[in-house]
């Protein structure tokens, strides 16, 4: 039997949701039509929930579900309390890997492993930020853990300040791994002006995904890790399932 406890607010609302509005035969039909009713989504982003006569609707990475006559919406996480998963927090994941796919690694700074990779990951980072210097040092030893680190600029200050400015220059130097690698030990780089960067871009997804501090960690199954973690356990948390 499962344990009900921690679930004990979804359980509650599981039990109360499929009472409130009866359940469509056509779920493709009614999430289009849902669609149509809010012009910020797209069909895709609306599809039906696991309580019937709910469905999704994806933003981003924000969920949030709706009744069937696009009347009601809540917002909080549904849980299967067979499996004991949290289906809205792996549709967030699902959300985050497609959100960093669409940047692209084109769009990114990347740190390879000399040998085999074992997992990639998504680091969010403000050139200023301590921590986010720490990680930086020890890049070796993420890369000897077999981790393959890409960079998505934060600069938590936001538009139009130094670390912005840092950012930028880093993106416009000609090697931008060691432009990074500098920078982040204090070092001014010099760059000329290579036009649009993607620093706007990577802020506004970090925006979405809700990042307020750096260093942030997305793993490689969608899971957002708040903060610095040493190499050796990350890995230890991510092999053990824990993360």
């Amino acid at each position: 039997m499962p344990r009900l406890t921690m679930f004990a607010p979804a359980l509650a609302l599981a039990m109360a949701l499929p009472f409130a509005v009866a359940a469509s035969d056509k779920d493709d039909e009614t999430a289009a039509w849902i669609a149509e009713q809010f012009p910020e989504l797209s069909p895709e982003n609306v599809r039906p929930s696991p309580i019937p006569g709910i469905y999704e609707i994806l933003i981003g990475e924000r969920v949030a579900y709706v009744t069937a006559d696009a009347k009601y919406m809540f917002q909080g996480d549904i849980y299967d309390l067979g499996t004991e998963e949290n289906l809205t927090e792996q549709r967030r994941a699902d959300a985050r890997l497609d959100a960093i796919d669409a940047v692209g690694e084109t769009s990114m700074i990347v740190f390879e492993p000399d040998g085999p990779t074992q997992h990639t990951i998504t680091v969010f980072t403000d050139i200023d930020c301590g921590y986010c210097r720490k990680l930086h040092r020890e890049i070796a030893d993420y890369n000897e853990q077999g981790f393959r680190v890409r960079y998505l600029f934060f600069p938590r200050s936001g538009p139009n300040t130094e670390s912005w400015a840092k950012a930028d220059n880093v993106w416009c130097a000609d090697d931008r791994n060691d432009a990074l690698t500098r920078a982040k030990r204090g070092e001014k780089i010099d760059s000329e002006d290579c036009g649009t960067t993607p620093v706007d871009q990577h802020y506004r997804l970090g925006g979405s995904f809700g990042i307020r501090g750096t260093p942030a960690i997305v793993t490689d199954n969608g899971v957002l890790v708040p903060g610095y973690l040493p190499a050796d356990e990350l890995k230890q948390r991510l092999e053990n399932g824990e993360i």
